[in-house]
């Protein structure tokens, strides 16, 4: 590749960059320009995540057959492998997640005419695409197809090439020996082992490029937590059953308590699948761009680790869940079957990520039965019957949600001029239609309530008129949901915006006082 001019701009296709991030280093000030090739890692380094990994899910997203012939690909060594992946899934450079304050580094290096290469063990086809993207490298350095430019064979190249007078930027463990004996060693989100090793070789990097957020605020994104609020339905069957009446309310509360972190487990796992295998689309989306897989904050491989590790323990609460019901006094007939939903649940959710997500309508009705799917596991852990007109109420409401979850992503789409490019399958022209569905599903639900009250069984409340103030709430914040969502203020997910929104927190409390006074 030619080298470029070094008062190239920066292109206009790509992202915009100015001054450094908090916390990066700071660029330096010589205006003399610096006679030592800059050599650039790519994986890690210029790029959060690793592009094979990436390269993979989009594979198992696009082709999923394909992955059976990886084993053969690996067989044939990790260059070929690469190779392989990258004819066959073109991941989109403008939108990976690139260390801003490196390219900073990189772009300012570049205007005083420092001569760049970008070195990776990547394949040389998407090395190529990436180098033209930015338009500042001279040369590209990459695997292809037949040699993997990593560790000792990238330290070979340099050799070559440059002899003893080269700079590197790198970011793991096989990076030290090139950075052990180049003249300005510098690294992008070490990890602990790279800098363990220059410590141990006394070499100190003369900048260090960091951007990320803290492993614990991104885990803690990454699974979820807030969407553990809709397990609480599982907790539904045993109090609308007033079962805290019972000799054995002990046990049945505590297997309550196992289906609730185990379903979250499960659930957990499922949005961090979801995550990776959307991975490609999610770095177009301008706020879903910023999930820590899709942002590059955390490895796809750990995020692979911690589905397996959730997934374990979830089975594992599953299978002890009725034998804990048992020793506390309550013993379920059917010992194993909120196991069998948590299957139902994991398999539906699975399907959902890879096809049905993809289906117009099918999505809906699979999203709103996966509420349902809570209630009846709740029952199966308890042993508490499901009543008709729970079953029936929660049909209708929580299509209602599903609904406004898509009416909210057009919405949102439609005020900014864009048009749909998830592959869902919707369009803008679709609006007003979803919310003819959404919000005669709400009201459908209000109407079920009523007729609920109607027939309630006397027995389990001693004030039940008071519960006829339910339906003024429900109808008040079902409404208010619609018209924000109408106004393209409502957040995609409508159990964050349940669990966040003052008013929506004001009116649950009403409920709750509303029931306990009935009772």
């Amino acid at each position: 590749m030619a080298a470029q001019s070094p008062t190239q701009p920066v292109p206009e296709s790509g992202p915009e960059f100015h001054l450094p991030m908090p916390g990066s280093t700071p660029l330096p000030s010589q205006n003399t320009v610096n006679p030592l090739p800059l050599c650039v890692d790519l994986d890690g380094t210029l790029v959060k995540s690793d592009t094979l990994v990436d390269g993979v899910l989009v594979l198992a997203r696009q082709h999923p057959p394909s992955l059976l012939a990886i084993p053969g690909w690996i067989a044939k060594g990790k260059a070929a492998l690469k190779q392989r992946v990258t004819e066959r899934v073109s991941l989109n450079v403008e939108h990976l997640p690139y260390n801003k304050p490196l390219l900073e580094f990189l772009f300012h290096q570049h205007a005083q005419g420092r001569v760049l290469y970008l070195a990776t063990a990547a394949d040389r086809t998407l090395a190529d695409r990436i180098a033209a993207h930015f338009g500042i490298f001279a040369g590209v350095l990459a695997s292809d197809g037949a040699h993997n430019l990593a560790g000792g064979n990238k330290l070979a190249a340099f050799r070559e090439r440059f002899g003893e007078e080269f700079s590197y930027i790198g970011n793991a463990r096989p990076d030290l020996s090139i950075l052990s004996m180049c003249r300005e060693p510098m690294v992008a989100n070490p990890d602990r082992a790279l800098m363990s090793g220059l410590r141990s070789a006394n070499v100190t990097p003369h900048h260090i490029f960091r951007d990320g957020s803290p492993p614990l605020r991104a885990w803690l994104k990454a699974i979820r937590l807030h969407q553990w609020a809709k397990n609480v339905l599982i907790f539904l069957p045993l109090l609308l059953a007033h079962a805290w009446k019972e000799p054995h309310a002990l046990g049945l509360a505590l297997g309550a308590v196992f289906a609730f972190v185990s379903f979250g487990l499960c659930a957990s796992a499922t949005y961090i699948v979801n995550d990776l295998l959307d991975i490609e689309a999610d770095r177009r989306h301008p706020t879903k761009s910023r999930r820590p897989f899709a942002a590059g904050n955390l490895s796809a491989l750990h995020g692979t680790a911690v589905v397996l590790l959730f997934l374990l323990a979830s089975a594992a609460l599953a299978l002890l869940l009725p034998h804990v019901s048992a020793l506390l006094g309550a013993p379920l007939v059917k010992p194993y079957s909120f196991a069998a939903w948590l299957l139902f649940y994991a398999i539906t959710t699975t399907a959902y990520s890879f096809a049905l997500k993809r289906i117009v309508l099918v999505d809906v009705l699979v999203l709103s039965g996966l509420y349902t799917i809570r209630i009846l596991a709740g029952s199966a852990a308890t042993g508490v019957f499901v009543s008709t007109w729970l079953a029936s109420f929660s049909i209708f409401f929580f299509l209602s949600l599903a609904f406004i979850k898509r009416f909210a992503e057009l919405e949102a789409l439609r005020l900014r001029g864009a048009a749909p490019s998830n592959g869902r399958g919707y369009l803008i022209a679709d609006i007003e239609q979803l919310r003819a569905f959404g919000t005669s599903s709400a009201y459908v639900s209000v109407f079920v309530l009523t007729l609920y009250i109607s027939n309630l069984d006397q027995r389990l409340y001693r004030h039940s008129l008071h519960l006829w103030l339910l339906l003024p709430i429900l109808l008040l914040w079902v409404s208010q949901l619609w018209l924000l969502a109408s106004r393209g203020e409502l957040n995609e997910d409508p159990v964050v915006f349940a669990i966040t929104d003052k008013r929506s927190l004001l009116l649950g409390a009403l409920v709750l006082a509303v029931v306990i006074s009935s009772i």
